[in-house]
């Protein structure tokens, strides 16, 4: 790696921010890409340029075909984590799936006596309100947000401020009546339709979930599929 571009990937590390690097493995040519900012003397035609991108958005390391040669992309990404809003049972079985999955999973619930130690060993708690938590905590796009409470008081400051991050992926537990109510409170709030779409609800993939651990697995599942392959699917 080319030491201005080192440099560029630990800026972009210290600020959250992913960035992704192009290696065409026969000349040692190389593309930075960092935003909207292309550079380096790799010139990739724009099809392979949009390839890049996808492969940030993903966070996956690829190989390309190029009408330049065989190119290695490699991407750098802050640590992912998931903000869990709501100690609750479904939370339990979560944390380990998201840990397993490689994210760092923080518990916010202001219930003191539901975000312990007990029942989620290991595990950052917050008993702060979530806005002020996220507020602290700085969700980025490597960023997940669930609520889980089923409670306004609580997961409506979370939305609200996971709303107005750059977190990939938002969901939030309840029925679709329940989640229609809250999409009119969050419009009350300011929130346009399409902001209101990022949220997903109810939350997780549809595989006929029963058990809080099935339930964990179908959200884990969407923030998945969100992650790899975009809200689109």
């Amino acid at each position: 790696m080319k030491g201005k571009f080192l440099d560029a990937v630990i800026a972009a590390g210290a600020e959250s921010r992913s960035v992704a690097l192009g290696t065409e493995l026969k000349s040692g040519a190389q593309l930075f890409l960092d935003g909207d900012t292309v550079e380096g003397d790799l010139q990739l035609d724009e099809a392979s340029v949009v390839r890049v991108r996808e492969a940030l958005r993903a966070d996956r390391n690829i190989t390309l075909d190029t009408a330049e040669g065989r190119v290695f992309v490699q991407v750098f990404s802050p640590p992912r984590r998931c903000f869990v809003i709501g100690a609750v049972h479904i939370a339990q079985p979560l944390v380990p799936m998201l840990i397993a999955t490689d994210y760092k999973p923080i518990v916010i619930d202001p219930r003191g006596a539901w975000a312990t130690e007990i029942r989620f060993p290991g595990v950052e708690l917050s008993t702060e309100w979530p806005d002020e938590a996220l507020e602290r905590l700085k969700p980025d796009r490597a960023s997940a947000v669930v609520a889980l409470t089923h409670d306004p008081k609580i997961d409506d400051p979370g939305l609200i401020a996971a709303l107005r991050s750059d977190c990939f992926y938002i969901g939030a537990l309840g029925s679709r009546r329940t989640h229609a109510k809250r999409l009119e409170r969050l419009a009350a709030e300011g929130f346009g339709e399409n902001e209101l779409s990022r949220i997903h609800a109810p939350i997780g993939l549809n595989i006929g979930a029963v058990s809080q651990a099935e339930i964990a697995v179908s959200i884990v599942g969407e923030i998945t599929s969100v992650l790899r392959r975009g809200d689109a699917a």
